[in-house]
């Protein structure tokens, strides 16, 4: 019998962005055609926001293909590096996103206008709603598949809801407020704009972190540790390097054994540690293991240490 194909772990990631870019454009034409007719610019920057989601989110499309290609001659770690190149992408689109938005905010203060309609909160109403939903079930399917491209994609949604919550309360305002608050939607739009620079920095930063080989969470790290002490053999663990590239995980560890073993049972333990340690977790796809001989002393500091 033959067995399904497995799914690759970008799979749900893609099809989440795909639902992200369908939701985005049917509400950039709602926004933009809403805040022209009803005067509110606070909506038509929420309108922009959401036509560079559209971008920004086929980028991540792009990167989690990319990253989800077989490792090649050229690129014997694999094409994981797009994955956290697209996130830096979206990130840098938000910001980019967030001085439009600031400049033409400022113009519309300092150029008063007619306050908004009333008709406008109803559409803002509904948009943060489907935002929120959509942050949510995007973030989830990230966290699942460890994508910081689909996690920063969840935020640019969350940044989406920010930016129509503002604009709903400066509408709200200029409407209560009456003659004289019809800039409240331009500030609103404004204080939209410096919460989207501060997403953009917060997306950034794992992005860089990821691409930098920063160590990952502590939780793989210990699984590693834990299961290459379990192995028949290996005495203590001297360092131990982990790095993820996409949605995988390579190590690098040095394991110390008794001085005596020939090279074959050393070479053993090895082989034991690297299979123990890919079978605790599927997305470990690769481990180097060193040899060093056992130092009474040492070992015991080490051993210590790592337990």
């Amino acid at each position: 019998m033959s067995s399904a194909k497995k799914e690759h772990p970008s799979a749900p990631g893609i099809r989440m962005v795909f639902v992200g870019i369908a939701v985005n454009a049917f509400l950039a034409v709602v926004k933009g055609i809403t805040g022209v007719l009803g005067n509110s610019y606070a909506l038509v920057a929420d309108a922009i926001e959401s036509t560079s989601d559209i971008f920004t989110s086929i980028g991540v499309y792009l990167g989690l293909k990319i990253a989800a290609k077989p490792a090649d001659a050229n690129h014997p770690y694999g094409h994981g590096k797009a994955e956290p190149l697209s996130a830096l992408g979206v990130a840098v689109a938000l910001g980019g996103a967030g001085i439009i938005i600031a400049v033409q905010s400022i113009r519309e203060v300092i150029n008063p206008h007619h306050a908004p309609a009333a008709f406008t909160l109803w559409v803002l109403a509904a948009v943060i709603l489907v935002k929120e939903v959509l942050f949510r079930k995007v973030l989830k399917t990230g966290e699942i598949t460890s994508s910081i491209a689909v996690k920063t994609d969840a935020w640019h949604h969350r940044s989406d809801a920010i930016t129509s919550a503002a604009a709903f309360i400066g509408i709200s305002i200029a409407l209560i407020g009456g003659p004289g608050f019809e800039s409240a939607d331009d500030f609103a739009a404004l204080f939209a704009s410096g919460i989207i620079f501060l997403n953009a920095y917060f997306l950034a930063r794992p992005a860089v972190a990821e691409l930098m080989d920063e160590t990952p969470s502590g939780e793989i790290d210990a699984l590693v540790k834990s299961t290459a002490l379990s192995v028949r053999g290996v005495k203590a663990l001297d360092k131990v390097f982990v790095r993820k590239i996409g949605f995988d995980y390579y190590v690098d560890l040095h394991t110390i054994v008794d001085g005596s073993m020939s090279v074959r049972q050393g070479h053993n333990v090895a082989h034991r540690v690297k299979n123990t340690i890919r079978e605790s977790n599927s997305r470990i796809v690769n481990v180097l293991v060193h040899i060093e001989p056992y130092i009474k002393k040492k070992a015991l500091a080490l051993s210590a240490k790592n337990r």
